[in-house]
């Protein structure tokens, strides 16, 4: 008997997503009836608002949201995610340059399909969002990690970027916000990134999901603000999910050139067609209802903030950058390995979070799933009481 033809080479080196990983961990621990906190997943903890639900339970009554609609999204959404594009982003579109997405992770998918050619270099400043590399496997791009530490505030500069551009580089990848670390790039520090790449042809895919989650009055300016000759060379990614609290919905979308947007159109008129419509419909209302519950979710996110990084910075060895943006602080954690705890000696933070798990009962994401070893992601979109109860087990664990 002839032996099977092998399963997917490209498939089989795609790795896990890390985040939801711990977080399946962490939940199946949870079920077994262990006490543990979980700091993994960046979901906020908030209902998603009540008007927006409303919404989706009057487009259930409505027979033509049972049908096929449009692969790349109702008519309707699409204009209003141009209005929100202008508005926040700065960039004024048709809404045939729109795709709604399901999610912000299928944009991702789909951009990097758009614009990669087998053996391209894409450029991807570290920490990054651990969705990132395998995306840009799959397009069979070649992931160049651009590394900024602590002392950076884990931003990424042109020299760094020019230091590891080669002829095969053709995209970078932009996020501010930054998931994992919650960094916000200055509108200089974007301008000048942004001109870099208008003056070498690189494409830019930006993720945009958090830009609305900003403190200490910053503004998350995207990088076709402040390059606006950058637009013909860059897709932007964005959704409801984080600052509406519908993770669970599955609406993003991605917003660039005709061209690109095309190709992107033709892949999902394949892959999956058009996007849940009730879910569309209630992301119709989260972008053109009141906006009073998704500022209130930003301030409590503010105060998590500052609680977070204030309990986790009492930790002898362990540094705190402020972050000032998305629901993420990204510790510096290298100042607690190679010592023993417990009897237990971590050397990596993939250690250090495994130990963690073990004696605290919280959960956190290694700094290996975004990039070098030796930090721990930690999300506040969790209760205060929840964030409290965490970093003081962190507490008592360190002293």
């Amino acid at each position: 008997m002839t032996e099977r033809a092998p399963l997917s080479r490209k498939l089989s080196a795609i790795a896990e997503s890390a985040t939801l990983k711990v977080d399946a961990k962490a939940k199946a621990l949870q079920a077994a009836g262990r006490p543990v906190i979980s700091f993994a997943a960046g979901e906020p903890d908030f209902a998603t608002p009540e008007f927006i639900v409303d919404a989706a339970a009057q487009a259930l009554h409505d027979p033509a949201n049972y049908r096929y609609t449009p692969a790349v999204g109702l008519p309707v959404l699409r204009e209003a995610i141009a209005a929100k594009t202008l508005r926040d982003s700065g960039l004024e579109v048709a809404p045939s340059q729109i795709i709604v997405t399901n999610g912000g992770k299928q944009a991702v998918y789909q951009a990097f399909q758009a614009v990669v050619n087998p053996g391209d270099e894409v450029l991807l400043p570290a920490p990054y969002w651990t969705t990132y590399p395998e995306a840009i496997a799959l397009a069979d791009g070649v992931p160049v990690e651009v590394f900024a530490d602590a002392d950076q505030d884990y931003l990424v500069t042109v020299e760094q970027l020019e230091a590891a551009r080669t002829d095969k580089t053709t995209v970078l990848v932009f996020v501010s916000p930054s998931n994992p670390t919650g960094s916000v790039y200055t509108p200089e520090q974007t301008r000048a990134i942004g001109e870099w790449a208008l003056e070498h042809g690189i494409w830019v895919i930006t993720d945009e999901i958090y830009q609305n989650l900003v403190y200490e009055g910053v503004r998350a300016v995207s990088i076709v603000e402040a390059v606006p000759a950058l637009a013909g060379q860059t897709i932007l990614v964005n959704g409801v999910a984080k600052t509406y609290a519908m993770t669970g919905w599955r609406v993003g979308w991605m917003v660039g050139p005709q061209d690109a947007i095309k190709l992107a159109a033709n892949l999902q008129s394949h892959l999956s067609s058009n996007v849940n419509n009730v879910a569309q419909r209630a992301a119709l209302a989260a972008l053109t209802g009141p906006q009073t519950e998704a500022e209130e979710f930003r301030a409590a996110f503010d105060r998590r903030r500052t609680l977070i990084v204030e309990e986790l910075s009492k930790i002898d060895g362990v540094s705190v950058p402020t972050p000032r943006g998305a629901f993420y602080v990204y510790p510096d954690v290298r100042g607690l390995l190679g010592r023993t705890w417990r009897g237990v000696t971590p050397t990596t933070s993939l250690e250090l979070a495994d130990f963690i798990l073990e004696q605290a009962e919280v959960a956190a994401v290694p700094g290996e799933a975004f990039g070098p070893s030796g930090y721990l992601r930690f999300s506040y979109a969790l209760g205060d009481d929840a964030i409290r109860e965490g970093v003081r087990r962190l507490q008592d664990l360190f002293s």
